[in-house]
């Protein structure tokens, strides 16, 4: 991964040929890649096809495994191993990896938006109101494209936001709105503020939103369940996604709510669970990006921790994670199976991460596992979790409360509804968001949001040989409150590449 930097990524969107003045009869360039709304529509399946790829990838499972639910075992070959073992670094090739795709795919957006606004005004000047409905369409789903990947960023690779620190120089992120593919480095730009990175991110999901519901009102096309595309809801879920990072209640409150209370969805009931994840089939999933065997898969969740052999897992959860659960709360048997593993000639039961067991559908060959499941970008349960912390922040006990025993008597048989106050509710709340959003990317966001650390233990009291096959260094990392390593560092190569990033590095990087 090493090199593949914003300044190369910027570049490498344009197609050229050898010849300066000539194109070879039939090949594409910027210039004329998009000329139609079927070369939109083309281009449109590109950056779905990105986001199926992003959603599946280590961008969301690194963070978990780095956190305190999971340690990783001696047979994992250290796959993972510098997240897992508390080792995070500038020159991690995973990192760069990631900041990279990020900013590929923004950059696809850029070129997307920046190709097709000529074709909209063309197609508003001929008053042609079918191909401007679909350009419009196009562009609102870009921009929220955009929007989601600078969000995502922005809670790996920035702060933690405070008001005292959001206007501060450098602590946003490299903004890029247009495309302009160059070498020349005095033109890259170098970290924005958190509030310039907000205002950014914040305008392009206000423009999708508003381009979405005008789509949706002129085709009577209602949002329903288990989209493979962005909808209005979709937008609204990220908007009180965001607003939860930066303590923004009363907007989080609100969107959560705006979703939930439009009836397109339903949670899934006790006896309906585990189909959502071994099937990839319930009404609260919100947005799914598409997939399909055999020529439309992506990369294997369930593969970071398991293994296509019965016998191999790379990261079982903590005992922690293990006791979190009532004895009938459904997610336990969705989440977690017992594996007997093969350690240097003995076998060790355990039990393992099992929430992403591989749909059937998707298996490229009859009888096989590939581990691959459907992303789940956006879920109810998120929203009712979303609702439940910040209306407890804001002091609205009876909203929390009400939004924390509708989501358990949905997963806990029998549930009988209890009420909470105080610091006792904020407990609740947190230890319910980390028992449904268990290995889904969110732990690390959450742990630096709530300002706590954690410290793993390498006991397993319901197996003790298991301590034996955890290595060392995964399982006694300490974070510490407000720890650095809960920020991504700035890749080291995009730091020498880029002279505007001098100075702008996170702290202890």
């Amino acid at each position: 991964m090493k090199k593949i930097l914003l300044s190369i990524l910027v570049a490498a969107a344009t197609l050229t040929s050898c010849d300066m003045d000539l194109s070879p009869v039939g090949s594409l360039d910027d210039q004329t890649a998009i000329q139609s709304p079927n070369d939109a529509a083309r281009f449109r399946a590109g950056l779905y096809s990105s986001m199926r790829g992003l959603t599946t990838s280590g961008f969301f499972t690194y963070p978990e495994i780095q956190m305190d639910m999971f340690q990783g075992t001696i047979i994992n070959g250290n796959r993972g191993g510098n997240f897992a073992n508390g080792a995070i670094l500038s020159s991690n090739d995973d990192i760069t990896g990631y900041w990279a795709s990020m900013y590929s795919i923004i950059n696809d957006a850029n070129y997307f938006i920046t190709t097709v606004t000529p074709l909209l005004e063309r197609a508003e000047a001929a008053e042609d109101s079918e191909q401007v409905l679909e350009y419009e369409h196009f562009l609102s789903e870009a921009r929220f494209i955009r929007a989601y990947c600078y969000g995502e960023m922005f809670d790996r690779w920035c702060q933690v936001y405070s008001a005292d620190k959001a206007d501060e120089a450098g602590l946003g992120l490299p903004l890029v709105d247009v495309y302009y593919p160059t070498a020349d480095r005095s033109h890259y730009p170098g970290r924005s503020s958190m509030n310039e990175t907000l205002e950014f991110i914040n305008d392009d999901l206000d423009a999708a939103l508003n381009g979405l519901l005008a789509y949706e009102i002129a085709t009577n096309d209602t949002p329903s369940p288990m989209s493979a595309y962005v909808n209005s809801n979709t937008v609204k879920a990220f908007q009180a996604r965001l607003a939860l990072w930066i303590g923004d209640n009363a907007t989080a409150i609100a969107k959560a709510k705006e979703v939930i209370d439009s009836n397109s969805y339903q949670l899934a009931t006790t006896g309906r669970y585990n189909a959502m994840w071994l099937n990839d089939n319930s009404d609260e999933i919100i947005y799914m990006p598409f997939m399909q065997a055999p020529n439309e898969l992506s990369n294997s969740i369930g593969g970071r921790w398991l293994s296509t052999y019965s016998n191999q897992a790379d990261y079982i959860p903590s005992y922690e994670a293990l006791v979190m659960y009532d004895d009938d709360d459904v997610r336990f048997d969705s989440y977690f199976d017992i594996r007997r593993l093969s350690v240097e000639g003995n076998t060790v039961a355990c039990y393992a991460f099992y929430k992403f067991p591989g749909n059937p559908a998707l298996q490229a060959t009859a009888g096989t596992t590939n581990l691959m499941n459907k992303p789940k970008a956006f879920r109810l349960s998120e929203l009712y979790l979303i609702l439940a912390e910040a209306s407890a922040n804001s002091n609205d006990e009876a909203t929390a409360n009400s939004a924390l025993n509708t989501l358990r008597t949905n997963r806990i048989t029998g549930y009988t509804a209890a009420n909470y106050s105080g610091q006792n509710l904020i407990n609740e709340i947190r230890a319910e968001r980390t028992k449904e959003l268990i290995g889904e990317g969110f732990r690390m966001s959450d742990l630096r949001r709530w300002n706590l650390g954690f410290s793993r233990d390498l006991d397993h009291p319901e197996n003790p040989v298991i301590r034996d096959i955890i290595v060392p260094a995964s399982g006694l990392v300490v974070y510490v409150p407000g720890d650095y390593r809960y920020t991504w560092p700035i890749p080291s190569d995009e730091m020498s590449v880029n002279p505007q990033l001098k100075g702008q590095q996170n702290p202890g990087y």
